[in-house]
């Protein structure tokens, strides 16, 4: 077998299961792995061809007559934030996002058990373990970091109120899971985070800040229309929208 056979990755397809997105429907996913010398530039490859990374798994949706999953990045240097991340980004001025190794502490996890059992308790993390969330943030063969956001000055100076798995890549940040204190929900903390990723791959110079899958009709993922204008991968490849509704 010659060289490049081997280093070529083996893609293979999951059974069907629930869709986690919409009711009724069932999904699909085409897997490889992200392991070895190589896993940082195909992350990058894989990435650009709407796959997301879950641990040492880059997958994408391959669901039977269904297209509602589509990848979404924001262009950042066309970004210009509206009028209400504007005051998102006012409401958090004592908030500072500071980039750390991607190894999980007791800190992040139960920052992360507040947020899971707060918003999403009946969904497919609710079950995890500190074991499981050191698996998610600390096992990855690509360039994974953390970022940390805390509150500084006052009274609550260095509290932990949100952080956000990311990855960086050759053309930009994939962020990969975030999660924030269920009780800061007036801050707006989830919006803020992505602002703060759009400044942050504008200051690496690269194009693009990766969002994961906008599914048309699920409520949990249209925050990510807000951010435009953005592309979106379609058959035809990434397509630039400006519009809500496009």
């Amino acid at each position: 077998m010659s060289i490049e056979r081997r280093n070529f990755p083996q893609f293979f397809i999951t059974a069907p299961s629930p869709c986690p997105y919409l009711p009724g429907r069932v999904e699909r996913k085409v897997f490889t792995h992200l392991v070895g010398q190589d896993a940082r530039s195909l992350n990058t490859q894989l990435s650009q061809g709407g796959f997301r990374r879950s641990q040492n798994i880059a997958y994408r949706p391959a669901c039977d007559g269904c297209a509602a999953c589509v990848s979404v990045r924001v262009p950042v240097n066309t970004f210009t934030p509206n009028r209400s991340f504007r005051r998102t980004l006012k409401a958090n001025g004592d908030v500072t996002g500071s980039v750390v190794k991607s190894q999980a502490t007791s800190e992040h996890y139960s920052l992360f058990r507040a947020y899971i059992d707060s918003r999403h308790g009946d969904g497919g993390m609710a079950d995890m373990t500190v074991l499981d969330f050191s698996a998610m943030v600390d096992d990855n063969f690509v360039d994974s970091r953390l970022v940390e956001y805390r509150i500084t000055g006052g009274d609550e100076d260095g509290r932990l109120v949100g952080a956000v798995l990311i990855d960086v890549l050759g053309d930009g940040i994939s962020m990969i899971y975030s999660f924030y204190d269920p009780d800061q929900a007036q801050r707006g903390l989830g919006t803020f985070m992505i602002l703060d990723n759009i400044a942050r791959v504008k200051r690496l110079g690269l194009p693009y800040l990766y969002l994961g899958y906008w599914v048309r009709g699920s409520r949990k993922m249209d925050y990510k229309a807000r951010f435009l204008p953005q592309e979106r991968l379609t058959a035809d490849g990434w397509s630039l929208y400006r519009g809500e509704e496009s």
